[in-house]
């Protein structure tokens, strides 16, 4: 029996915060749509089940199997604010209510 032959490491292209959330279709390519990046930086630093990502010359960077178990992830995923609230909203009451009258 031969010796086990080493896999060749395959490069995945690998994408910034920007470019991932373009390719996520989080938001369009104008340099000034943000939309996407504080969700996917606030996943990846989250203590329980962190989205996966790589740090390259301390840059947060996605390969596209990160990017696609990141959509896998989330594409059916119930929002948090969902269901039957424990306690009714506060309601303020206007300012001209709360004063007595004067007489």
């Amino acid at each position: 029996m031969s010796a086990p032959r080493k896999l060749e490491p395959i490069l995945e292209a690998h994408y910034n915060i920007k470019a991932a959330t373009v390719r996520l279709g989080l938001a369009t390519e104008d340099a000034e749509d943000k939309r996407g990046q504080k969700w996917l930086r606030d996943g990846v630093n989250r203590k329980v089940d962190p989205f996966p990502h790589a740090r390259m010359a301390g840059q947060l960077v996605f390969t596209e199997s990160h990017l696609a178990e990141i959509s896998v992830r989330h594409e059916s995923r119930v929002h948090g604010n969902t269901g039957k609230r424990n306690r009714p909203i506060a309601r303020r009451r206007a300012a001209n209510s709360a004063a007595p009258a004067a007489t």
